[in-house]
């Protein structure tokens, strides 16, 4: 189901508290209407009632006038890293200042060393610090592909990904990502989203490009853009939280508290097999924080439990870290399930339960879209088997957004 709604947001306060799960708490300037004087969560965040009435459908009216993005560099420049682009990784960093490359274009261009940060080669994974000199060549979009290459296999891609479509328009795309298909190219992936994206260039040879991703394992919405306009407006979104993004997961145990935030600094942690994002202290290297809201929708027994996750910041495995630090691991995470001796419930799939269930963000040219992702066959499976109601009423609908 999706939709596009005119309405606002919630706006995000500026204060910000520091290190572990605790209920929602906010200092008297920064409290909402309707906030209780014993220091407990609103009302609103409490509510067990659905909402009594849905958004109207939007109905476009004259669109914004907003500039296109400006051209591709076609000659060498230096840029300066930004503070909203400290701490971004290199390929990350390109894609946000020029959404129009592909990633495999990215890639080339960073493992050939024609980008330089403070005149060193850079690694596509290095990450960035505010003020350091980012030397870029000169930069081109992808030439279409002839029609007459349109294979057989071509057109089955093309079709699966039609088959995903959860909200299209002129200049935005919703997928609803199946779990188990990558995002983007990697070590052993042969097959991955930004790959099949090639099967949907349009008549001027602009393809569709990513705007945000998805772990591997997780299913669910995922933004694509299908202009370099729409790529431009919808990665600032991101980049300055105005996107609203909630996911369901099944994790070990019921949480204590039922409704509470989430607050830590993560890091990368290196091995020769993996990598693992871990609970950092503040000012440790390459930490970044990390807050995500939490709400238990419904338990099975005490063995198990629905949350709600919204998460504020947009960090790499960030809700599957924080559901481990706060010891109540999603079942099937391969990477961060740290429950000794536990015994997954018969029937229940060892696969990671975690959806990307919902996301609102402001349309490129007015409104928001609204689209929601259906449970994927594995979770539907457990929460038939466990007696789960999907259609119950989601708490973390009204969390606070900073």
């Amino acid at each position: 189901m999706s939709r596009r709604v005119k309405r606002p947001l919630a706006k995000r306060a500026s204060g910000d508290r520091r290190k572990g799960a605790r209920p929602y708490r906010s200092s008297p300037a920064e409290r909402p209407q309707g906030h209780r004087p014993d220091g407990k969560a609103p009302a609103r965040f409490k509510s067990a009632a659905p909402r009594a009435t849905k958004p109207a459908p939007f109905i476009a009216e004259s669109a914004k006038v907003v500039a296109e993005p400006p051209p591709l560099p076609t000659k060498v420049q230096t840029v300066t890293v930004t503070a909203d682009e400290a701490n971004m990784r290199v390929d990350r960093f390109l894609e946000a200042r020029f959404p129009g490359l592909s990633f495999s274009h990215i890639q080339r261009v960073v493992r050939k060393g024609e980008l330089r940060v403070n005149g060193k080669r850079a690694d596509s994974k290095d990450r960035l610090e505010e003020g350091q000199n980012v030397r870029i060549p000169p930069l081109k979009l992808d030439a279409p592909k002839a029609a007459a290459s349109f294979s057989e296999a071509a057109k089955k891609t093309h079709d699966a990904l039609t088959d995903m479509i959860l909200f299209e328009d002129d200049d935005v795309m919703v997928l609803n990502k199946p779990a188990g298909l990558a995002v983007q190219g990697g070590s052993g992936i042969t097959r991955h989203v930004d790959q099949m994206l090639e099967t949907m260039r349009d008549a001027k040879g602009q393809r569709p490009r990513l705007v945000h991703r998805l772990d591997r394992e997780t299913s669910g919405c995922l933004l694509v853009a299908k202009t370099r306009f729409a790529a431009t407006a919808l990665t600032g979104s991101f980049r300055h939280r105005s996107a609203r993004k909630i996911y369901w997961a099944l994790v070990a145990g019921v949480p204590k508290p039922k409704q509470g935030r989430i607050s830590t600094y993560l890091a990368k942690e290196e091995n020769e097999d993996d990598s693992i994002m871990r609970v950092a202290a503040h000012g440790d290297e390459g930490a970044s924080h990390a807050v995500t809201y939490y709400a238990v929708v419904e338990t099975s027994a005490a063995k198990l439990a629905w949350v709600s996750l919204k998460p504020v910041t947009g960090r790499t495995h960030q809700l599957r870290a924080h559901m481990a630090h706060i010891d109540h691991a999603i079942v099937g995470d391969p990477k961060y399930f740290n429950k000794e001796n536990w015994q997954l419930p018969g029937g229940l799939q060892n696969r990671l339960h975690l959806l990307a269930r919902r996301i609102v963000i402001p349309h490129p040219r007015g409104g928001f879209i609204d689209a929601t992702a259906p449970l994927p066959p594995h979770m539907l499976q457990s929460w038939n088997l466990l007696g789960l109601e999907a259609d119950r009423f989601d708490p973390i609908e009204n969390a606070p957004e900073e």
